[in-house]
């Protein structure tokens, strides 16, 4: 939880995502409640992952129950840890595995979206290459007192480079990739920004053509549909050597792979899914974290689900003993609970006082009238099942944006409106009031 006021522009950032119906990409503290579990245990997770291991999790909710909040919280974390991180959404122009081009085009998505600490955005490839040249160079010169120009730094420089390289050739495709290392620490020395730039153009899978790769690079090789998975643990290992944490993979709307509607390609990606899983968790991945989002159905469905494919159900479904309000949040799966109503209570109020900040107002929204908000909207038929985080925090957006923009108008008043007048007579008679009745912050 973060007390302090968010700066006008994050705070104008995050309520307008949020109002959209989107995850802001910065400013989550300011806005963080409930899912101090999870967090805990994807920080765990991250933990394992800075020690030379490797973590494949699943975050699985509804559509707006804050799955990608979380997504996007944990990408903040590991970044302020010193990780590399890369976040992609599938899509049917994304996928894992694709006769089209699908999987490498997942690729080059997480490959554009790398971000660092310093470079939250993305598109930290070249700064991450140039960085890591910056500081060989930097510990060589402080190691041997040489001086900058001196023939013997540029050898130890060299030395240092071969020896990062001469790990990383040693695994899958690694030989290829260490002599693009070295072509870019060459192209790099050299001032060739020319070569420096066909390098980089490798690395995001955006080459076509093999005679093309060849011919401007030497190489006989591209990244392709099948190994772009193989290329990321390559990464994960050289980003640890050029002086970061491990990797960090966010892959959300495994939805999408749900939604493909020929059998045979769906099987394909789940089977890829389940080369990826079984290739972390033995071991055979290094400074490699992957957490991917999908919802209950997504993942569940016997006939297209994930768990239509026997060997991941196998793998990932839940033993006799998790239940709601009692899951095993160590297991491979973590499923999200609803935020309960208090804990969307401590978000409204979190809201109210960043809108007002940003706004210039004096907020006048009391701790009755976030109760009586909290009553209508969980107040609802279904709403125990139904409502999510996203529902409600979009209302509330637009109730704030009413009353800045209305001073003579109040809460009390917009909640007696047609509108909301409408919501509460759906309220579940006598036993739901019982419920709410003393519920205050």
């Amino acid at each position: 939880m973060n007390d302090r006021k968010a700066p006008r522009r994050i705070a104008q950032t995050v309520l307008n995502a949020l109002k959209g119906g989107v995850v802001p990409r910065i400013g989550l503290p300011y806005i963080t409640v409930g899912r101090k579990n999870e967090i805990e245990a994807m920080l765990h997770d991250i933990g394992i992952v800075s020690e030379g291991g490797a973590s494949f999790r699943f975050i699985v909710g509804r559509y707006g129950s804050g799955k990608s909040f979380l997504l996007q919280t944990i990408r903040n974390y590991a970044m302020d840890r010193g990780f590399i991180v890369a976040d992609a959404d599938l899509s049917p122009e994304r996928r894992l595995q694709g006769t089209r081009g699908q999987g490498l085009a997942t690729y080059r998505e997480l490959i554009s979206n790398l971000a660092t600490r310093t470079r939250p955005e993305g598109g930290a490839l070249t700064l991450v290459l140039d960085r890591w040249i910056n500081t060989v160079q930097t510990e060589a010169a402080q190691e041997t007192g040489l001086n900058p120009g001196d023939p013997g730094l540029s050898e130890e420089v060299r030395k240092r480079i071969y020896a990062i390289t001469s790990e990383i050739s040693e695994m899958v495709h690694g030989f290829e990739f260490a002599r693009l290392l070295s072509l870019y620490y060459q192209a790099y020395i050299d001032g060739n920004d020319d070569t420096k730039m066909k390098v980089v153009k490798w690395f995001r899978g955006e080459y076509a053509l093999k005679k093309e790769a060849r011919e401007d690079l030497g190489v006989n090789i591209l990244i392709t549909d099948d190994d772009w998975y193989d290329y990321l643990k390559l990464f994960a290992v050289f980003f640890r050597r050029a002086g970061y944490t491990g990797m960090m993979i966010f892959i959300d709307e495994l939805v999408n792979l749900y939604k493909i509607p020929n059998a045979i390609t769906r099987q394909y990606n789940y089977e890829k899914l389940l080369t990826m899983y079984n290739d972390v968790l033995q071991g055979r991945a290094r400074y490699l974290g992957i957490i991917m989002g999908a919802t209950p159905q997504a993942v569940e469905d016997r006939r297209r689900g994930i768990y239509s494919y026997e060997a991941l159900r196998s793998r990932l479904a839940e033993g006799k003993f998790s239940r709601p309000g009692a899951r095993d949040l160590l297991s491979p799966v973590i499923h999200l609970a609803a935020l309960t109503p208090e804990e969307m209570l401590v978000l409204c109020e979190k809201l109210s006082d960043m809108h007002a900040d940003l706004y210039g107002y004096t907020r006048t929204v009391t701790d009755e009238d976030l109760a009586g908000f909290i009553r209508v909207e969980f107040g609802r038929i279904g709403a125990d099942q139904n409502i999510t985080p996203r529902e409600v925090i979009r209302d509330y957006i637009e109730l704030m944006d009413l009353l800045c923009q209305n001073p003579d108008m109040t809460i009390s008043s917009l909640l007696e409106s047609d509108e909301f007048a409408y919501a509460k007579s759906e309220a579940v008679s006598d036993e739901t009031k019982d419920d709410f009745a003393e519920f205050t912050l």
